[in-house]
Protein backbone atom coordinates (compact mmCIF):
# COMPACT_ATOMS: atom_id res chain seq x y z
CA UNK A 1 0.00 0.00 0.00
CA UNK A 2 2.80 2.42 0.55
CA UNK A 3 3.70 2.43 -2.77
CA UNK A 4 0.14 3.82 -4.07
CA UNK A 5 0.62 6.68 -1.63
CA UNK A 6 0.77 10.15 -2.60
CA UNK A 7 4.47 11.79 -2.97
CA UNK A 8 4.81 14.54 -0.63
CA UNK A 9 7.90 17.26 -0.25
CA UNK A 10 8.87 18.14 2.93
CA UNK A 11 11.74 20.68 2.64
CA UNK A 12 14.08 18.84 0.60
CA UNK A 13 13.05 14.90 2.01
CA UNK A 14 9.65 13.24 0.67
CA UNK A 15 7.53 10.66 2.22
CA UNK A 16 5.13 8.44 0.14
CA UNK A 17 5.10 6.50 -3.05
CA UNK A 18 7.22 3.56 -1.69
CA UNK A 19 10.13 6.09 -0.76
CA UNK A 20 11.64 5.02 2.41
CA UNK A 21 9.59 5.10 5.78
CA UNK A 22 11.17 8.85 7.60
CA UNK A 23 11.89 9.19 11.13
CA UNK A 24 10.77 12.03 12.90
CA UNK A 25 11.01 12.87 16.58
CA UNK A 26 10.10 16.48 18.42
CA UNK A 27 11.78 18.99 20.56
CA UNK A 28 11.70 19.06 24.32
CA UNK A 29 13.38 22.49 24.54
CA UNK A 30 11.77 26.06 24.62
CA UNK A 31 11.36 26.78 20.49
CA UNK A 32 11.95 30.23 21.92
CA UNK A 33 15.56 29.26 23.35
CA UNK A 34 16.90 29.30 19.48
CA UNK A 35 20.47 27.88 20.86
CA UNK A 36 19.27 24.99 22.99
CA UNK A 37 16.84 24.12 20.25
CA UNK A 38 19.29 24.10 17.37
CA UNK A 39 21.62 22.31 19.63
CA UNK A 40 19.42 19.22 20.33
CA UNK A 41 18.06 19.13 16.52
CA UNK A 42 21.72 19.18 15.92
CA UNK A 43 22.09 16.04 17.76
CA UNK A 44 18.99 14.52 16.92
CA UNK A 45 20.05 14.87 13.24
CA UNK A 46 23.43 13.26 13.96
CA UNK A 47 21.61 10.00 15.40
CA UNK A 48 19.40 9.45 12.45
CA UNK A 49 16.57 11.79 12.48
CA UNK A 50 15.27 12.88 9.11
CA UNK A 51 12.65 15.38 10.13
CA UNK A 52 12.16 17.67 13.22
CA UNK A 53 9.02 19.26 14.91
CA UNK A 54 8.76 22.12 16.98
CA UNK A 55 6.33 22.66 19.07
CA UNK A 56 5.00 26.98 18.59
CA UNK A 57 3.13 28.18 21.39
CA UNK A 58 3.47 31.45 21.35
CA UNK A 59 4.44 34.17 18.59
CA UNK A 60 8.04 34.33 19.84
CA UNK A 61 8.51 30.64 19.01
CA UNK A 62 6.87 31.24 15.42
CA UNK A 63 9.96 33.69 15.14
CA UNK A 64 12.18 31.83 16.31
CA UNK A 65 12.26 29.24 13.73
CA UNK A 66 13.39 31.42 10.75
CA UNK A 67 16.70 31.46 13.18
CA UNK A 68 16.80 27.46 13.93
CA UNK A 69 16.30 26.90 10.52
CA UNK A 70 19.40 28.35 9.00
CA UNK A 71 21.35 26.62 11.58
CA UNK A 72 19.64 23.06 10.95
CA UNK A 73 20.22 20.59 7.94
CA UNK A 74 16.58 18.29 8.18
CA UNK A 75 13.43 19.54 7.76
CA UNK A 76 11.43 22.13 10.44
CA UNK A 77 7.41 21.05 10.87
CA UNK A 78 6.00 23.44 12.80
CA UNK A 79 3.41 22.53 15.73
CA UNK A 80 0.14 24.21 16.12
CA UNK A 81 -2.71 24.17 17.98
CA UNK A 82 -5.52 27.01 18.58
CA UNK A 83 -4.07 30.18 16.65
CA UNK A 84 -4.20 30.06 13.63
CA UNK A 85 -2.32 33.41 13.49
CA UNK A 86 0.92 31.49 14.31
CA UNK A 87 0.38 28.68 11.71
CA UNK A 88 0.80 31.48 9.58
CA UNK A 89 3.47 33.07 11.59
CA UNK A 90 5.40 30.05 10.92
CA UNK A 91 5.36 29.25 7.77
CA UNK A 92 6.22 33.02 7.13
CA UNK A 93 9.00 32.07 8.89
CA UNK A 94 10.51 29.35 7.19
CA UNK A 95 8.28 25.90 8.61
CA UNK A 96 8.92 23.19 6.09
CA UNK A 97 5.51 21.66 6.76
CA UNK A 98 2.84 22.70 9.51
CA UNK A 99 1.20 19.97 11.91
CA UNK A 100 -2.62 21.21 12.93
CA UNK A 101 -5.48 19.87 13.95
CA UNK A 102 -8.25 22.07 12.01
CA UNK A 103 -10.86 21.01 14.69
CA UNK A 104 -9.14 23.48 17.05
CA UNK A 105 -8.26 26.24 14.79
CA UNK A 106 -11.42 27.83 15.22
CA UNK A 107 -13.33 29.28 12.64
CA UNK A 108 -13.64 27.98 9.02
CA UNK A 109 -12.04 31.20 7.40
CA UNK A 110 -9.56 30.53 9.95
CA UNK A 111 -8.91 27.24 8.39
CA UNK A 112 -9.35 28.78 5.01
CA UNK A 113 -6.66 31.31 6.24
CA UNK A 114 -4.36 28.98 7.05
CA UNK A 115 -4.38 26.44 3.78
CA UNK A 116 -4.63 29.69 1.52
CA UNK A 117 -0.69 30.99 2.75
CA UNK A 118 0.02 26.81 3.15
CA UNK A 119 -1.21 26.69 -0.85
CA UNK A 120 1.15 30.03 -1.95
CA UNK A 121 4.01 28.36 -0.46
CA UNK A 122 3.09 24.68 -1.16
CA UNK A 123 3.93 23.99 2.06
CA UNK A 124 2.33 20.87 3.33
CA UNK A 125 -0.07 20.32 6.14
CA UNK A 126 -0.49 17.64 8.42
CA UNK A 127 -3.72 16.83 9.59
CA UNK A 128 -3.70 15.78 13.20
CA UNK A 129 -6.36 13.35 15.11
CA UNK A 130 -5.93 11.95 18.67
CA UNK A 131 -8.13 9.47 20.63
CA UNK A 132 -8.05 11.86 22.97
CA UNK A 133 -10.11 14.87 21.15
CA UNK A 134 -12.32 13.49 19.48
CA UNK A 135 -15.51 15.52 18.71
CA UNK A 136 -18.29 14.58 21.08
CA UNK A 137 -20.61 13.80 18.30
CA UNK A 138 -18.30 10.75 16.87
CA UNK A 139 -18.01 9.22 20.59
CA UNK A 140 -22.10 9.76 20.71
CA UNK A 141 -22.08 7.91 17.16
CA UNK A 142 -20.15 5.40 17.88
CA UNK A 143 -20.59 5.02 21.38
CA UNK A 144 -17.58 5.69 22.85
CA UNK A 145 -13.79 6.51 21.29
CA UNK A 146 -13.33 4.04 18.50
CA UNK A 147 -11.09 3.04 15.38
CA UNK A 148 -13.84 4.35 13.24
CA UNK A 149 -14.91 7.50 14.88
CA UNK A 150 -10.64 8.44 14.51
CA UNK A 151 -11.12 7.78 10.97
CA UNK A 152 -14.07 9.70 10.19
CA UNK A 153 -12.84 12.41 11.96
CA UNK A 154 -9.78 12.99 9.73
CA UNK A 155 -11.52 12.29 6.77
CA UNK A 156 -13.99 15.04 7.49
CA UNK A 157 -10.51 17.36 8.18
CA UNK A 158 -9.41 16.63 5.37
CA UNK A 159 -12.10 17.24 3.21
CA UNK A 160 -12.36 20.53 4.76
CA UNK A 161 -8.85 21.21 3.40
CA UNK A 162 -9.70 19.77 0.04
CA UNK A 163 -12.84 21.49 -0.39
CA UNK A 164 -10.52 24.76 -0.01
CA UNK A 165 -8.52 23.64 -2.94
CA UNK A 166 -5.22 22.06 -1.69
CA UNK A 167 -4.12 18.35 -1.64
CA UNK A 168 -0.50 18.82 -0.07
CA UNK A 169 -1.58 16.76 3.24
CA UNK A 170 -0.28 14.15 5.15
CA UNK A 171 -2.55 12.37 8.00
CA UNK A 172 -2.15 10.99 11.20
CA UNK A 173 -4.53 9.18 13.22
CA UNK A 174 -2.91 8.38 17.26
CA UNK A 175 -3.73 6.81 19.78
CA UNK A 176 -2.58 4.99 23.19
CA UNK A 177 -4.65 2.40 22.79
CA UNK A 178 -2.00 0.06 20.63
CA UNK A 179 -5.10 -2.34 18.83
CA UNK A 180 -7.30 0.62 18.13
CA UNK A 181 -4.74 2.61 16.60
CA UNK A 182 -3.60 -0.29 14.53
CA UNK A 183 -7.40 -1.05 13.36
CA UNK A 184 -7.90 2.90 12.57
CA UNK A 185 -4.70 2.73 10.17
CA UNK A 186 -5.75 -0.23 8.89
CA UNK A 187 -9.47 1.22 7.90
CA UNK A 188 -8.02 4.67 6.79
CA UNK A 189 -5.25 3.05 4.24
CA UNK A 190 -8.53 1.96 2.57
CA UNK A 191 -9.73 5.53 2.08
CA UNK A 192 -7.28 7.52 1.17
CA UNK A 193 -3.86 7.93 -0.66
CA UNK A 194 -2.13 10.62 1.53
CA UNK A 195 0.52 9.27 3.28
CA UNK A 196 0.60 8.49 6.88
CA UNK A 197 2.55 9.76 9.68
CA UNK A 198 2.07 6.43 12.24
CA UNK A 199 2.79 6.41 16.00
CA UNK A 200 1.65 5.57 19.14
CA UNK A 201 0.42 8.89 21.07
CA UNK A 202 1.51 9.05 25.15
CA UNK A 203 2.95 5.51 24.63
CA UNK A 204 5.01 6.38 27.67
CA UNK A 205 8.23 5.95 29.69
CA UNK A 206 10.87 4.35 28.25
CA UNK A 207 10.57 0.75 28.82
CA UNK A 208 6.39 0.59 27.99
CA UNK A 209 6.56 3.36 25.21
CA UNK A 210 9.52 1.60 23.62
CA UNK A 211 6.85 -1.73 23.73
CA UNK A 212 4.04 -0.59 23.48
CA UNK A 213 5.92 1.87 19.77
CA UNK A 214 7.12 -1.38 18.96
CA UNK A 215 4.48 -3.74 18.63
CA UNK A 216 1.91 -0.70 17.30
CA UNK A 217 4.09 -0.20 14.44
CA UNK A 218 5.49 -3.00 13.97
CA UNK A 219 1.68 -4.24 13.56
CA UNK A 220 1.22 -1.18 10.95
CA UNK A 221 4.28 -0.74 9.26
CA UNK A 222 4.54 -4.91 8.44
CA UNK A 223 1.26 -3.99 6.36
CA UNK A 224 2.49 -1.66 4.13
CA UNK A 225 1.26 1.04 5.59
CA UNK A 226 3.27 4.22 6.90
CA UNK A 227 5.20 6.85 5.22
CA UNK A 228 7.30 8.29 8.21
CA UNK A 229 6.91 7.47 12.16
CA UNK A 230 7.99 8.85 14.94
CA UNK A 231 8.17 7.26 18.79
CA UNK A 232 6.58 8.85 21.50
CA UNK A 233 8.73 8.43 24.40
CA UNK A 234 8.59 10.07 28.09
CA UNK A 235 12.37 11.05 27.97
CA UNK A 236 15.20 12.38 25.74
CA UNK A 237 14.44 12.65 21.50
CA UNK A 238 17.31 10.58 20.89
CA UNK A 239 15.86 7.32 22.69
CA UNK A 240 13.10 8.41 19.96
CA UNK A 241 15.21 7.99 17.38
CA UNK A 242 17.49 4.86 18.51
CA UNK A 243 14.27 3.34 18.82
CA UNK A 244 12.53 3.83 15.48
CA UNK A 245 15.97 3.18 14.30
CA UNK A 246 15.72 -0.14 15.25
CA UNK A 247 11.66 -0.65 14.28
CA UNK A 248 12.61 -0.17 10.28
CA UNK A 249 15.89 -2.03 10.71
CA UNK A 250 13.84 -5.22 12.56
CA UNK A 251 11.08 -5.03 9.67
CA UNK A 252 13.62 -5.15 7.08
CA UNK A 253 13.01 -1.28 6.04
CA UNK A 254 16.29 0.43 6.64
CA UNK A 255 19.82 -0.69 6.46
CA UNK A 256 23.07 0.32 7.88
CA UNK A 257 24.32 0.42 11.31
CA UNK A 258 25.41 -2.65 13.32
CA UNK A 259 23.09 -5.23 14.81
CA UNK A 260 23.80 -6.93 17.57
CA UNK A 261 22.54 -9.89 18.83
CA UNK A 262 23.18 -11.27 22.09
CA UNK A 263 22.24 -14.70 23.87
CA UNK A 264 19.70 -13.91 27.36
CA UNK A 265 22.33 -15.84 29.32
CA UNK A 266 21.77 -18.62 31.82
CA UNK A 267 23.43 -20.54 34.43
CA UNK A 268 26.16 -22.22 31.94
CA UNK A 269 27.72 -18.03 31.11
CA UNK A 270 31.55 -18.02 32.60
CA UNK A 271 31.88 -14.42 32.07
CA UNK A 272 29.93 -10.93 32.13
CA UNK A 273 28.10 -10.86 29.27
CA UNK A 274 25.37 -8.35 30.28
CA UNK A 275 28.00 -6.00 30.48
CA UNK A 276 29.74 -7.04 27.63
CA UNK A 277 26.94 -6.85 25.71
CA UNK A 278 25.85 -3.39 26.44
CA UNK A 279 29.08 -1.90 26.15
CA UNK A 280 29.59 -3.62 23.02
CA UNK A 281 25.63 -2.15 21.83
CA UNK A 282 27.59 1.33 22.73
CA UNK A 283 30.60 1.19 21.16
CA UNK A 284 28.79 0.35 17.57
CA UNK A 285 26.64 3.08 17.52
CA UNK A 286 28.81 5.43 15.55
CA UNK A 287 30.44 2.62 13.42
CA UNK A 288 29.04 3.08 9.64
CA UNK A 289 29.16 -0.66 9.31
CA UNK A 290 25.83 -2.53 7.85
CA UNK A 291 26.80 -6.20 9.75
CA UNK A 292 25.37 -8.33 12.20
CA UNK A 293 28.06 -8.83 15.26
CA UNK A 294 27.38 -11.83 18.10
CA UNK A 295 27.71 -11.49 21.51
CA UNK A 296 27.19 -15.06 23.02
CA UNK A 297 27.94 -16.29 26.50
CA UNK A 298 28.84 -19.72 26.34
CA UNK A 299 30.37 -22.62 24.47
CA UNK A 300 26.91 -24.41 23.72
CA UNK A 301 25.35 -21.72 21.35
CA UNK A 302 27.41 -19.68 21.60
CA UNK A 303 30.27 -20.50 18.72
CA UNK A 304 27.30 -21.63 16.26
CA UNK A 305 25.58 -18.45 16.58
CA UNK A 306 28.53 -16.25 16.08
CA UNK A 307 29.19 -18.25 13.07
CA UNK A 308 25.98 -16.75 11.63
CA UNK A 309 26.88 -13.52 12.20
CA UNK A 310 29.85 -11.38 10.34
CA UNK A 311 31.76 -10.80 13.82
CA UNK A 312 31.33 -12.46 16.84
CA UNK A 313 32.58 -13.31 20.52
CA UNK A 314 31.04 -16.27 22.65
CA UNK A 315 32.56 -16.62 26.26
CA UNK A 316 34.20 -19.54 27.90
CA UNK A 317 35.31 -19.87 31.62
CA UNK A 318 36.88 -15.91 32.03
CA UNK A 319 38.50 -16.10 28.66
CA UNK A 320 36.26 -15.98 24.56
CA UNK A 321 36.58 -16.65 21.33
CA UNK A 322 36.30 -14.46 18.58
CA UNK A 323 34.97 -15.57 15.53
CA UNK A 324 35.09 -14.01 12.09
CA UNK A 325 32.85 -14.79 9.27
CA UNK A 326 32.42 -18.52 10.41
CA UNK A 327 36.01 -19.25 11.23
CA UNK A 328 37.66 -18.90 14.95
CA UNK A 329 40.45 -16.03 14.62
CA UNK A 330 41.94 -16.70 18.27
CA UNK A 331 41.37 -16.96 22.02
CA UNK A 332 41.58 -14.10 24.43
CA UNK A 333 40.86 -13.18 27.95
CA UNK A 334 37.62 -11.62 28.95
CA UNK A 335 39.37 -8.66 29.65
CA UNK A 336 40.60 -8.33 25.91
CA UNK A 337 37.80 -9.38 23.41
CA UNK A 338 35.92 -5.63 23.39
CA UNK A 339 39.30 -4.21 22.46
CA UNK A 340 39.88 -7.05 19.67
CA UNK A 341 36.27 -7.16 18.63
CA UNK A 342 36.49 -2.87 18.42
CA UNK A 343 39.62 -3.37 16.40
CA UNK A 344 38.38 -5.39 13.91
CA UNK A 345 35.17 -3.33 12.85
CA UNK A 346 37.81 -0.18 13.26
CA UNK A 347 39.48 -2.21 9.99
CA UNK A 348 36.56 -4.02 8.48
CA UNK A 349 36.76 -2.79 5.42
CA UNK A 350 40.58 -2.83 5.01
CA UNK A 351 40.34 -6.48 4.00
Amino acid sequence: MREHTKVIHIGDRVIGGGNPVLIQSMTNTKTEDVQATVAQIQALAAAGCDIIRCAVPTMEAAKALAEIKKQITIPLVADIHFDYRLAIAAMENGADKIRINPGNIGSRDRVQAVVDVAKERRIPIRVGVNSGSLEKELVEKYHGVTAEGIVESAMDKVHLIEDMGYDQLVISIKSSDVMMCAKAHELIADRTDYPLHVGITEAGTLYSGNIKSAVGLGIILYQGIGDTIRVSLTGDPLEEVRSAKRILKTLGLRKGGIEVVSCPTCGRTQIDLIGLANQVERMVEDIPLDIKVAVMGCVVNGPGEAKEADIGIAGGVGTGLLIKKGEIVKKLPEGELLEALRQELLHWNEE
